[in-house]
């Protein structure tokens, strides 16, 4: 499929969802906090627990894990670590780290690099959940207000749609 057209098709699934604002926009802002996790495989899992724990939208909880991807993968498990050990006050684990972002760069399965920091110890573990909850607050809380003005824009737009097709199609009752 072209390109432009796989993006009309995604845009116009995007403005096609349903639900009240604030649950499309809880939702999203549940996945793209979950996203900018370092835990790859469970991203989706957690997202879609968040958002039913807290009455958020599940679609766009799981459309707002595609934050991360493999292109940005190396950024978030990078910052990850650096802003957790920077939090937690840890030097020292450089080598460590180099081969879990090693693993990273080459483009490893996700099970096999979370194998790799579980295997490093709860230490290296504490420290990139601990850069990722840091990062998924920062990015997920704007995300919400960004989200809740876009999906009451859409809301908005639908209801203008709305109202300019009945005025312009009589009602059936009007039809002789």
């Amino acid at each position: 499929m072209k390109p432009k057209r796989l993006l009309k098709y995604y845009y116009l699934r995007f403005i096609r969802l349903r639900g009240n604002p604030h649950e499309l926009a809880l939702g999203m802002a549940f996945g793209i906090f979950t996203g900018m996790m370092p835990i790859m495989p469970f991203q989706m899992a957690v997202a879609l627990a968040l958002a039913l724990l807290f009455k958020g939208s599940k679609i766009t909880a799981a459309l707002g894990t595609w934050i991360s991807n493999p292109i940005n993968w190396y950024f978030l498990y990078y910052f990850s670590y650096k802003i957790g050990s920077r939090f937690l006050d840890l030097d020292g684990r450089d080598a460590i780290f180099s081969s879990i972002m090693g693993a990273v760069k080459s483009g490893e399965e996700s099970m096999v690099i979370v194998e790799r920091i579980i295997s490093s110890g709860s230490l290296m573990v504490a420290t990139f959940l601990v850069g990722g909850l840091i990062m998924g607050i920062v990015v997920a809380t704007p995300s919400y207000f960004i989200f809740l003005v876009i999906f009451k824009k859409i809301q908005a737009w639908r209801e203008l749609r709305r109202e300019r097709r009945h005025r312009i199609l009589p009602a059936q009752e009007d039809i002789p």
